[in-house]
């Protein structure tokens, strides 16, 4: 409980996240959070010592719409987001059509859909709450995240599509304590 205490202090101190919390919230999209590097970049920002955060390469906002299940939904949302504030970079995926794209079983949820994500430490979202409140949503816990720990799923089992995006996104060169775990943990 203390981790996710001090992450949602981070989140709650940044006003860019703040300002993005509250314009998804008043998209009331069902099942949503922001996650990715929108978390997991502020906490390695932070166990670094960073002294500004780290630039966003986009803005994942996740939701679960069963109903409305085609990719032109996700680009109506980016489209008005971009209109409420553009100089945040948007990127809208409903989970519920995520899984045909990774060839898994469909998804119960966002949170279950987090659990096939290629990083444990990226499998941890934000969201306001219905009294506005920061709650963490968090597919493996945030040890590993605060533990500086970059680790494969275990459920994906695709460890090149992990160093492909290790390489990809130079994450050991933005955030050199990182410690990469060769082998992928068991869940």
């Amino acid at each position: 409980m203390m981790l996710e205490q001090t992450l949602c202090q981070w989140i709650e101190a940044d006003p860019l996240r703040m300002r993005a919390l509250h314009i998804a919230a008043d998209l009331d999209l069902p099942d949503w959070c922001i996650a990715a590097g929108f978390v997991r970049n502020l906490a390695w920002d932070k166990l670094h010592g960073f002294a500004q955060p780290t630039p966003l390469a986009d803005i994942d906002l996740v939701y679960f719409d069963p109903f409305q299940v085609g990719p032109v939904r996700d680009r109506e949302l980016e489209a008005h987001l971009a209109t409420v504030d553009a100089s945040l970079p948007w990127s809208v995926h409903n989970q519920a059509r995520m899984h045909e794209r990774n060839g898994d079983a469909p998804y119960e949820d966002t949170l279950d859909a987090m659990r096939h994500w290629v990083e444990i430490e990226t499998a941890v979202g934000v969201r306001l709450n219905v009294r506005r409140e920061v709650e963490i949503v968090s597919a493996f816990g945030l040890d590993s995240l605060f533990a500086k720990k970059l680790t494969p799923n275990p459920r994906r089992r695709r460890l090149a599509e992990f160093s492909a995006r290790l390489n990809r996104k130079n994450w050991l060169w933005t955030w050199p304590e990182l410690q990469v775990e060769t082998a992928p943990q068991s869940s």
